[in-house]
């Protein structure tokens, strides 16, 4: 709207300036609301994420071949850029996470992340679910844990994640008992009964005192076994990925809490299991991914209970 002349200004004859001034105004604006939902679009918002074009995942594996064919993808089906930041630690992706320096990550399952929350009093959020890989017990000397003698040593990890999971696993095939049955956080002080001699040894170890006749049988993560030469078919015996004590041990994808509903984050989650993508992860991992579709809201659930037991097993 033009400003009104005041009455003792000289008037000039009109000759349709004032309409071609409102015609001018009215296209300026336009070219304002265009111009303002441009950047609005091309910034997207957090609360929705529906038109993010580009989302960073920090990862510790980027050379797989699965990222690219995942990243093709996402490309293609979605139209979004992926840019994967690559960690050579594990304690370092969801710090990045918390400080924005990436999107999202994927590298971790529930147990792992329940325990950073709380001894970093922070809450990321799983939002999507990818894979259990079974964590498997190998001998060299008997093809059934039954039949190992009483008393023989075995080998688990040492360290807080996987030592729990791996009596969890003894106790699943028979070998000892757990006070009150268990669970993410036990600990060997927490063994009631055994039929075997529980040791404990740094992760990278085990296989070696395996193959070096340290010991019996041993708890080896599916990547030091790898690196060993084991063959996923020599494990006498592995924990069931659709069990209750395998919940916490779904591998997920995580995001920031304010990040939860975005609708590009969901759909990334999701794409991961599209059959392409899935093959090349097993592939990638000698056909030991048991792929797992969790609603986002079941494993936050999952993730609030086994925090629980994180905060009591740190009393």
């Amino acid at each position: 709207m033009s400003e009104s002349v005041p009455s003792d200004e000289p008037q000039l004859p009109s000759r349709g300036g004032g309409r071609r001034g409102i015609w001018i105004a009215a296209a300026a604006a336009v070219v304002v609301v265009v111009v303002v939902l441009a950047v609005v679009l091309t910034r997207g918002g957090d609360d929705s994420g529906t038109a993010k074009k580009t989302v960073s995942i920090g990862v510790v594996d980027a050379s797989q071949p699965y990222w690219k064919t995942y990243s093709a993808l996402a490309e293609k089906q979605l139209g979004v850029t992926l840019k994967f930041v690559n960690f050579n630690d594990y304690s370092q992706p969801n710090p990045a996470l918390k400080e924005k320096q990436v999107d999202l990550n994927q590298f971790q399952h529930i147990q792992y992340l329940a325990n950073y929350n709380v001894t970093a009093n922070d809450d990321l959020q799983p939002i999507g679910a990818t894979a259990v890989y079974p964590l498997p017990l190998y001998s060299l000397k008997v093809t059934d844990p039954a039949k190992l003698p009483a008393n023989a040593k075995v080998a688990i990890p040492n360290d807080a994640i996987n030592e729990a999971r791996g009596l969890l696993v003894l106790q699943a095939a028979g070998l000892v008992t757990l006070k009150g049955g268990g669970g993410a956080f036990s600990t060997v002080a927490d063994v009631e009964t055994h039929k075997v001699s529980v040791t404990t040894l740094d992760a990278s170890q085990t296989a070696g005192a395996l193959q070096n006749g340290s010991v019996a049988a041993a708890i080896v993560n599916n990547n030091y076994a790898t690196n060993a030469g084991l063959k996923p078919e020599q494990a006498i015996f592995k924990d069931d990925p659709a069990s209750p004590s395998a919940a916490p041990y779904v591998n997920i994808f995580t995001a920031r809490k304010a990040d939860v509903n975005n609708e590009t984050y969901l759909k990334l989650a999701a794409l991961y299991h599209d059959p392409t993508v899935e093959k090349a992860v097993q592939a990638a991992n000698a056909g030991t991914a048991v792929f797992r579709t969790v609603p986002a809201a079941e494993l936050q659930k999952e993730l609030a209970t086994v925090e629980e037991q994180a905060r009591a097993a740190a009393k």
